[in-house]
């Protein structure tokens, strides 16, 4: 009798998928697309005291093409709208989308015409992280929220 032939079919890539999902949530290469005030706060929750790193995500890169998470902060002008819609083409799967700070979620207190109203208008965001600016605690919360979504969804395992 053959153990394996009276196993589900699906049982062993199950498996497989999920320490790949597993692999993903706690390894997460991070893109910042730092353009304002926010940019403070996002170097204040890098640093030591907070530790991304225990995390998975404490070294940013900085290609696109090596990352899978976009962190987009501070206020996006419609100006630099199309460098970071390039900036996301170029990211590989799969790929998430942090918006960081009130202005890059909302478009903030700056309602003119030269602002975008809300990063969702121009690539699908993951999650959301208000405030001006949001607290390094809050930044740590997003982080731990991206990871918990990532690991329920089906992780992309290129074959």
């Amino acid at each position: 009798m053959n153990p394996q032939a009276d196993a589900e079919p699906g049982l062993v890539a199950s498996g497989i998928e999920r320490v790949v999902a597993w692999a993903q949530q706690y390894s997460l290469f991070i893109y910042p697309f730092v353009t304002a005030c926010c940019g403070m706060e996002y170097m204040s929750t890098a640093s030591g005291h907070y530790d991304m790193d225990r995390f998975g995500a404490g070294l940013p890169r900085f290609s696109p093409r090596q990352a899978d998470v976009l962190l987009v902060v501070g206020t996006i002008s419609h100006k630099i709208a199309p460098v970071l819609r390039r900036v996301y083409d170029q990211m590989c799967e799969p790929k998430w989308v942090i918006a960081f700070g009130a202005c890059t979620c909302t478009g903030g207190f700056y309602d003119s015409y030269a602002t975008v109203q809300g990063i969702d208008t121009i690539l699908p965001v993951d999650v959301y992280i208000p405030g001006c600016p949001p607290r390094p605690e809050a930044v740590l919360e997003g982080l731990m929220k991206l990871q918990t979504k990532i690991g329920r969804q089906r992780p992309v395992i290129l074959r």
